[in-house]
């Protein structure tokens, strides 16, 4: 329905907040959300020349008398619909890694600049949502693909994921291997590529098929191969 922004700074530099609030603006625009205000604030007591605090907010609305999606059921598929990159998790540690590399830097497994790979923008998921069938859905945020794929999983029921079957971007790979980061990390931190996780009876084409729900066996609820 609407979103409200929150844009704070040392300096309110015009050109900057321009950009930024251009940005906010074309992503309400492709997701049919309207820009309805916010807060602007010039604070130089608090932030750094240069720094940015920008935060916001959507404001949706779910029918209740919708129909009701079909229970999720041990056999049910597992699609994953890809990321455009770190999304918007796991930036601690990717500061901590590359924390001796300027943003300018060309790795070639990237062909970019870092910087322009860490901060691609967090991919929307509305248009698919609206368009695939699918009973339940894991988006892929803060805990990564082991902290956020169960969440869809009613009791008794888990993930096992299978990591053949999607392509992981280059950033996610560059990542592990300068910070010696261990699999397991890596799984429970990032998206690894898959942004969002739909369960379904349905896979639609095109879109990979990256595990299934089985009966919970012991007490993990999601296990990879």
């Amino acid at each position: 329905m609407f979103l409200l922004d929150y844009f704070a700074s040392g300096r309110l530099e015009e050109d900057v907040f321009t950009e930024v609030m251009a940005g906010l603006a074309e992503a309400c625009r492709e997701n049919g959300c309207a820009l309805l205000g916010g807060e602007t604030a010039e604070m130089p007591g608090v932030y750094a020349l240069g720094d940015y605090d920008l935060a916001g907010f959507v404001v949706g609305h779910v029918d209740p008398a919708g129909p009701a999606r079909p229970p999720v059921r041990a056999g049910d598929l597992l699609v994953g619909l890809p990321s455009s990159g770190l999304h918007t998790n796991g930036y601690s540690l990717v500061r901590k890694v590359f924390e001796d590399v300027p943003l300018y830097h060309v790795f070639p497994e990237l062909g970019r600049p870092l910087g322009e790979a860490l901060l691609v923008p967090h991919r929307s998921y509305l248009r698919d949502l609206g368009a695939l069938p699918w009973k339940a859905a894991a988006h892929v945020t803060g805990g990564g693909l082991l902290g956020n794929v169960p969440r869809a999983l009613p009791e008794g029921l888990m993930a096992e994921l299978d990591r053949s079957a999607w392509d992981v971007p280059a950033i996610f790979h560059l990542i592990a291997e300068r910070g010696r980061v261990a699999d397991q990390e890596m799984l429970g931190t990032f998206n690894m590529g898959l942004g969002m996780v739909l369960v379904t009876d349905e896979p639609p084409p095109g879109l990979p098929v990256v595990g299934r729900v089985t009966e919970q066996s012991g007490a993990h609820r999601i296990r990879y191969t």
